[in-house]
């Protein structure tokens, strides 16, 4: 680690003559813990100051994250992404608590590889708790150091001196801006270890909701998502895709598609095939005419989709041990026993996969709804051919996402299409069938469980055993995005290696919190699949909670104890216990079920066992006839550390119990040896809106002058599983697989 002033960086970042500055952040006491201080963090960012928490680790430079000047203002630089949760107005609040600035008095700027910190990836419910914490941190001393420049200048004590509205105000009355006080300060350190204090009960912005900055447009029609973007002289491109991957292309009518009105080109590299035309509909027409001219090769088999999970424990595969302690194998008194099972998921984007490119005078630009425009920069710089300075990343935010959808493939695309057309920008837009069939999925998942009592009802083993394909085949080389492997000199995809713990991959959240001495618990990571499977929010954490309190639920009624005391007889986390008190309370837990075919289910779970609580109580009723389920009540509890919105806070969580309803009641690919057959809304169900919760109430448990832990992942397992306790409940019987409602979907579908 080198921290020498001769070894700083003289580059476009060092602009700190005449009073410009831009800033970094530190931590939050006790945020970070969660990671070795490994060279690479979980996010795939090199770690430069592993004694720092947050993206400081990775962007330990202040002036990686803030600028002020007269010319500007302040502005305030994050490497994450808005993708719909509000995370860009919670940064924002944290950074001006911490400047004590109007947040409209801040310009913030996120994801854009000219620009901003190399935060790698938005994913994991880490936003909060990299760059917030980066940004609490950083925020704090930068301002300190602009007190210190006024103390200096006035020759007053630094202590003497206050700030409000990016003004230093002194005792005698002086005062100067923000942009006075950074003339002479030296930006480009390290962040401090250590940040000054300001305590949570003066917080005047950190714990109150403020207006989203990117709901005003979306609620307006205007121009929100990069689907929504257009560029003076832009072209639209449309891509030809094969009918399966394996597909190779034969023979292409070129000269009688490129004959039709509008048409500029058509772009063939190998397999790979787009359209490019003047205006949308052209590109359409055109793409249509070369799916019926293209010849290809009938490409790679898929299995059938009854048959997935026996195949899945046959395929090639690595076996990961993840924990083995005590006795696994020791006589129960009592134990429950299952095969839990889930289906491939779709990401399923409400708006299909879009990017703009332009490559113009030797430089290109992508503007893309990617959750990472570093790595996605590398893999586009590998794939064309150029250097990484070359190539330059934006995000825009795009309509749907949560996950590895085609965002990536589609910025590979127009980046491909771009190259053929020098000096005009061109826009490229997946249709629905290709989002459909080419997004890589949410992988199906195999999870046997052994949980075990002794005589006293304690839990004396729990052993598992799961199958799982690849949870985060993000882009780390060219060969990670599909439109590469098309190409006359295709790319390999980088070997699958799973995320390791306490992250985890298929793996996530397979370790139960409760107090349990003995435990065998193995990942069979499957490398060869029918499918490409990468991540959607929460990864293994959705099937490996429902599998976790499914036996929980089971094991309390072989002891005749309430579930939800059982649960608290096996925690001694006191937040643990909290979430869970509260949420039954506030449930009124417990109470009868209200008639036939109803039923109550409870279910806790803390995400990675690292980061956010979330407790949640379900109430539901199952028509028997029919298999419709109404959701009639959810109630939740949630702990992420210091709360910085608790309207966007409640947005997450009320989104989430909506997103898993949808996994677990519904959602499931459609394939067999002919191909997908979900390439439509009507092949792959979503939740309808009769289907929605009727009742959410969401109670947080605000933890203030604590980590941020994050909010956006840590509901998916919990309602699963509270879900599927509810209907075992309403049914008289133990639902293992998923999803739990699809026949009553096709019934009152008329499927």
């Amino acid at each position: 680690m080198r921290r020498r002033d001769q070894d700083v960086d003289q580059g476009r970042r060092a602009f700190l003559v005449n009073g410009a500055l831009v800033i970094g952040f530190a931590l939050v006491p006790g945020a970070g813990r969660a990671f070795a201080d490994t060279e690479v963090d979980t996010l795939g960012t090199q770690v430069l100051a592993p004694d720092l928490a947050g993206s400081l680790r990775t962007n330990p430079f202040l002036d990686a994250w803030i600028r002020i000047d007269e010319k500007d203002g302040i502005t305030v630089y994050t490497g994450k992404v808005e993708l719909g949760t509000g995370v860009k107005t919670a940064l924002l609040q944290v950074a001006a608590e911490r400047l004590e600035v109007a947040p409209q008095a801040i310009r913030f700027i996120t994801a854009d590889t000219a620009l901003t910190p190399n935060e790698g990836y938005t994913a994991g419910s880490h936003t909060m708790f990299d760059s917030g914490t980066a940004l609490f941190n950083a925020a704090a001393q930068v301002r300190q150091l602009l007190l210190e420049s006024a103390a200096r200048q006035w020759a007053q004590p630094v202590e003497g001196l206050t700030t409000r509205d990016a003004v230093v105000h002194g005792r005698d009355g002086r005062s100067m801006t923000y942009a006075q006080a950074v003339a002479g300060v030296q930006l480009h350190r390290y962040a401090s270890k250590d940040s000054p204090l300001k305590p949570a009960e003066r917080f005047t912005l950190i714990g109150h909701s403020l207006p989203r900055l990117d709901i005003p447009a979306k609620v307006t029609g205007g121009a929100s998502y990069v689907q929504d973007m257009r560029l003076p002289g832009m072209l639209h491109a449309r891509v030809i895709r094969p009918p399966r991957r394996g597909s190779r292309l034969l023979d292409i009518d070129q000269p009688a598609i490129e004959r039709m009105s509008g048409v500029i080109k058509l772009v063939r590299d190998g397999s790979y095939l787009a359209v490019i035309a003047k205006d949308e509909w052209q590109a359409i027409k055109a793409m249509r005419k070369g799916y019926e001219l293209a010849r290809w090769t009938e490409g790679d088999p898929l299995p059938e989709s009854q048959n997935i999970h026996r195949l899945l424990t046959e395929l090639p595969a690595r076996r990961y041990p993840i924990t083995h302690k005590g006795t696994p194998d020791a006589p129960a008194a009592r134990r429950w026993k299952s095969t839990v099972t889930k289906q491939y998921l779709m990401h399923g984007s409400i708006g299909p996969s879009c990017s703009v490119a332009w490559f113009k005078d030797g430089l290109l630009t992508v503007w893309t709804h990617t959750q990472g425009v570093y790595p996605l920069r590398a893999g586009i710089a590998e794939m064309l051919r150029l250097t990484p300075e070359q190539v330059r990343c934006i995000h825009v935010e795009g309509s749907g996402c949560y996950g590895h959808n085609g965002a990536d493939d589609a910025a590979a695309d127009a980046a491909l299409i771009a190259m053929a057309v020098p000096g005009q920008p061109v826009r490229l837009q997946w249709m629905r069938e290709q989002e459909n069939i080419w997004e890589p999925y949410s992988s199906a998942m195999r999870v046997e469980l052994d949980a075990g009592l002794d005589d006293s009802g304690r839990l004396q083993h729990w052993n598992t055993e799961l199958w799982t394909t690849p949870h985060n085949e993000r882009i780390v080389n060219a060969g990670r995005l599909m439109p590469s492997w098309l190409l006359a000199r295709p790319f390999i995809p980088a070997p699958s290696v799973p995320i390791a713990q306490p992250e985890g991959d298929g793996d996530r959240n397979v370790v139960p919190l409760y107090d349990v001495d003995s435990s065998r618990i193995n990942m069979t990571f499957v490398t060869q699949m029918p499918f490409r499977t990468s991540a959607m929010r929460s990864l293994g954490a959705h099937i490996n909670v429902f599998g976790i309190e499914s036996a929980m639920d089971e094991l309390a009624i072989q002891t005749n104890v309430d579930p939800v005391q059982f649960r608290l007889q096996h925690l001694s986390d006191p937040r643990a216990r909290a979430v869970i008190e509260q949420a039954a309370k506030a449930f009124g837990w417990p109470h009868a079920a209200a008639g036939p075919g109803s039923g109550i289910g409870f279910a806790f779970a803390r995400y990675k066992n690292i980061m956010g609580y979330c407790a949640i109580a379900v109430q539901v009723h199952v028509q028997r006839q029919t298999g419709e389920v109404v959701i009639d009540r959810v109630v939740t509890a949630v702990d992420v550390g210091q709360v910085v919105s608790p309207d966007g806070l409640r947005n997450q969580v009320e989104g989430g119990i909506v997103q898993s309803a949808s996994w677990t009641l519904y959602e499931q690919v459609e394939y067999g040896p002919e191909g997908v057959r979900s390439y439509d809304w009507s092949g792959y169900p979503i939740i309808r809106f009769p289907a929605l919760p009727r009742q959410v109430e969401v109670h947080l448990i605000d933890q203030p002058g604590e980590a941020f832990l994050g909010a956006a992942e840590i509901v998916q397992g919990p309602m699963a599983a509270a879900l599927g306790n509810a209907m075992s409940q309403a049914m008289g019987r133990r639902l293992v697989s998923l999803p739990l409602a699809r026949k009553g979907w096709q019934q009152s579908a008329g499927v």
